[in-house]
């Protein structure tokens, strides 16, 4: 039987409002098409994984509003496995976004249903090829589904968006790959991450407390995946024209991650997540800009290695 992916993670409904920029404090901005599109970076990992051909199953919570029927058809139609979820009494999570010109966006994050998870939670990890976390949820579900993971030998995978909090130690060690950004990597480690020397010196930091393979993205310098022995792997990016970057970090984590089910070489797994990310920048929205991995290996076909 063929290996699955559990994304254990958020979901919320985002709420966008494209503006020219920033507003200072007390001015009013105008601001145009706004809308409601699913998100939550649980979900949009989930949804790029399974968009990517690779069976996955979402566990997550969905409030009682009429935020969580677009959601989950949204996820299902991705074509991820719903059946781990659960509904709770109370509000969908929510994300307040505001895409400034050039793709660049600030976010307000509201947890709602993805905060009222259950003291024990349960995972089903029969044929899972491996766990994918992030930090929209509370971290006691974390550890208790990096705990589980453990105990059957599946490899657990964190993307480090979500939450500006350092990650406890005793978690740490549970993590085969965690997955920062620059901004994410240096509030980890308190270190600078402007170049790929101080980059490599924060991740080393990071792996001296117990992580495994640290895969920081650099937005559009690409990556570097830094794993526990051998040398470092650099992989750019795909130069695209950038509309929306919402989800292109999860639209990445959630490739790589599939790379890794499958089998694939760490160079393979890192040209599959950046034209993964290349490809969904040049869309609106998050979950709905995942994209195929007919688009993937399209992109891939013209691309040098």
């Amino acid at each position: 039987m063929a290996k699955h992916l559990l994304v254990v993670g958020s979901a919320n409904a985002d709420l966008y409002v494209e503006i020219q920029r920033l507003p200072l404090p007390g001015e009013t901005l105008p601001g145009r098409n706004a809308a409601v599109r699913p998100g939550g970076k649980g979900a949009n990992q989930a949804a790029a994984a399974a968009r990517l051909g690779l069976p996955t199953r979402f566990a997550g919570r969905f409030g009682s509003d009429a935020f969580a029927a677009p959601l989950r058809e949204a996820l299902a139609g991705a074509g991820v496995d719903l059946s781990p979820s659960r509904d709770v009494p109370g509000p969908t999570g929510q994300a307040f976004i505001l895409l400034q010109q050039g793709g660049e966006n600030s976010i307000v994050l509201v947890g709602g249903a993805n905060r009222a998870w259950e003291e024990h939670p349960r995972f089903d990890l029969a044929d899972c090829g491996a766990v994918l976390l992030q930090r929209e949820i509370p971290e006691n579900i974390n550890r208790a589904a990096a705990h589980a993971a453990r105990a059957a030998g599946v490899p657990v995978v964190m993307d480090c968006g979500g939450d500006d909090e350092p990650i406890p130690g005793d978690l740490l060690p549970l993590l085969d790959v965690v997955s920062p950004n620059e901004s994410e990597l240096a509030r980890l480690t308190g270190m600078p991450t402007e170049d790929d020397r101080q980059v490599l010196a924060a991740a080393r930091c990071l792996q001296a407390k117990g992580v495994g393979t640290v895969l920081v993205k650099l937005g559009s310098r690409g990556c570097l995946l830094v794993p526990r022995s051998g040398e470092p792997v650099r992989q750019l990016a795909f130069k695209v024209n950038v509309v929306d970057t919402t989800g292109a970090g999860d639209c990445f984590t959630g490739a790589y991650t599939v790379g890794l089910v499958e089998g694939m070489s760490e160079h393979q797994r890192l040209r599959l997540a950046c034209a993964a990310a290349a490809l969904c920048v040049q869309r609106l929205g998050a979950l709905p800009s995942m994209p195929t991995r007919s688009e993937v290996d399209g992109l891939l076909s013209v691309m040098p290695s």
